[in-house]
């Protein structure tokens, strides 16, 4: 892999490779957000009952989504810090054995998944009701999943390099194929049967196929991929590499949706309109966010180059500016959305509850949006350290700790809109923790680097 095929993060203004390198991201992350937000927006317009189903499976999704990212953040952490020490080949076969680890993955827990739809879902708090509906979505969606999972193997291996800007390329992709064929499939445009919910996922499998393609060809042009025939020791070994950061990534991103789904369940107990208000907020919040998410995808990779390189001030000038700006942006968000919460959650559905719950939201868990940001960009950090653990303490003190019994007992006394003030709260105090816990590490591996 030649120099010109990546970027030196461990020199330059830290500043602008930060920027740069978000700004792409901010794009591609917005164009895969808008694709939640156009399915809840088309699967609202066929009934509540079909927006609620929907809001049901989206837990379950983040879980699966969650081996992936773990998956990527493990690839991108530990080839970025070999970047950052040179060693070009062991770039390529670390990358080209996440691939085939992410494909393993994908066919295991697609017929896990597929035998346990109705069990898991009622477990849940979904009605015969709602049932079916589910099934139908989650059917298609598992029967895809290695469309979803294999290509972030391959996203983590791009961004360690740097290159945002063709990662952002693939989002775009998935998302606008989605646009076009949501319509279609889900109410029977231009002659084609009109499937309903089922629509909605078939047309997100359908964009992630063509990114995963796409993301091949990406790879091979920058020379990431290898088909040298290798050892099994050597395979293994990469996998060892990639889960030592990727498996308690999986649980970090894992901690995250069975937390929402404790949550979930406390606000299933006030009804359908409930859940589907709390769906329809979600997906804004999850927009909201996209800033965030933007620098918790970056941080990654500039840390783990500069830690192999030795440039621990580097790190540390990086989790500042990058609080700085989670904590400038969280507020201003906050302002936005308070004032345009009823239009927002309008936009999901005309129903009266539907868009009180949704309101009710949406002017108590935004409020803690910057801490948010400050919890994804430290989780983050820690991963490109290559010390995850951290990541999964906070998160788990976060979730439940914290939010669970907070929001039940808030739930206990204030209703619905005090199981949203536990989830604001855990925010705040996570993020207090993380960014303390990072400075702390920081300091230790400066001190162990002036010692050697």
């Amino acid at each position: 892999m030649s120099s010109k095929r990546r970027a030196d993060l461990t020199t330059g203004s830290v500043r602008g490779h930060l920027i740069r390198m978000m700004l792409p991201m901010i794009l591609g992350l917005l164009a895969m957000m808008s694709i939640n937000m156009v399915d809840t927006w088309f699967v609202a317009q066929l009934g509540t009952e079909q927006l609620a189903a929907m809001s049901f499976t989206f837990p379950v999704i983040m879980v699966l989504i969650s081996v992936g990212i773990g998956v990527m953040a493990g690839t991108s952490s530990v080839i970025s810090r070999v970047i950052g020490s040179g060693d070009e080949k062991r770039v390529r076969r670390l990358c080209t054995d996440s691939i085939i680890l992410t494909s393993l993955f994908a066919i295991v827990f697609a017929a896990i998944g597929l035998l346990t739809i109705d069990s898991l879902f009622r477990l849940l708090g979904a009605d015969d009701l709602l049932l079916p509906l589910i099934r139908q979505y989650m059917t298609v969606w598992y029967l895809g999943y290695i469309v979803f999972l294999v290509p972030m193997a391959g996203m983590g291996a791009i961004r360690a390099t740097g290159d945002t800007k063709r990662q952002s390329n693939l989002m775009i992709v998935a998302a606008v194929i989605n646009l076009v064929l949501d319509p279609i499939l889900i109410f029977g445009w231009l002659g084609f049967p009109a499937l309903g919910i089922e629509g909605a996922a078939l047309a997100s499998v359908i964009g992630r196929g063509a990114t995963m393609i796409l993301g091949y060809r990406v790879l091979l042009d920058k020379e990431l991929l290898t088909f040298e025939r290798a050892r099994l020791a050597e395979i293994i070994q990469s996998w060892k590499d990639i889960l030592h950061v990727g498996l308690p990534a999986i649980g970090t991103n894992l901690i995250i949706p069975l937390g929402t789904g404790v949550l979930l369940s406390m606000v299933a107990v006030y009804g359908p309109t409930a859940v589907a208000g709390y769906g329809a907020a979600t997906r804004v919040e999850s927009l909201l966010q996209v800033i965030f998410y933007a620098l918790s995808g970056v941080i990654g990779p500039f840390v783990g180059q500069n830690l192999g390189a030795g440039r621990c001030d580097r790190i540390k000038e990086a989790q500042i500016q990058s609080a700085i700006l989670s904590v400038c942006v969280g507020v201003v968000l906050a302002v936005v959305v308070v004032l345009f919460a009823t239009p927002l959650i309008s936009l999901f559905s005309d129903q009266k509850d539907v868009i009180n719950n949704g309101t009710l939201y949406l002017f108590i868990v935004p409020l803690s949006l910057g801490p948010a940001g400050i919890i994804m960009v430290i989780n983050a950090a820690f991963n490109g350290l290559g010390k995850p653990m951290p990541a999964v303490a906070v998160s788990t003190i976060r979730m439940f700790l914290v939010m669970v019994p907070a929001s039940w007992i808030g739930g206990q006394l204030f209703g619905l809109g005090g199981i949203y003030c536990g989830l604001a709260l855990a925010n705040i105090i996570a993020a207090i923790l993380a960014f303390k816990w990072f400075s702390s590490s920081i300091l230790s591996k400066t001190v162990e680097q002036s010692a050697t």
